[in-house]
């Protein structure tokens, strides 16, 4: 599963990320993953 206009992976949380969550929500929606690096993989 890549990254893609309705996945994004995020390695720690900063609010920020909020705007992900509103431009998400304006679109056709999606999912923020937190403890992922941009490979996918889990961060520890």
């Amino acid at each position: 599963m890549d990254e893609n206009q309705n996945i994004e992976w995020k390695s720690n949380w900063h609010d920020d990320y909020l705007k992900w969550i509103c431009c998400f929500a304006n679109a056709n929606g999606g999912i923020i993953y937190i403890g992922k690096d941009d490979n996918g993989n889990i961060i520890n």
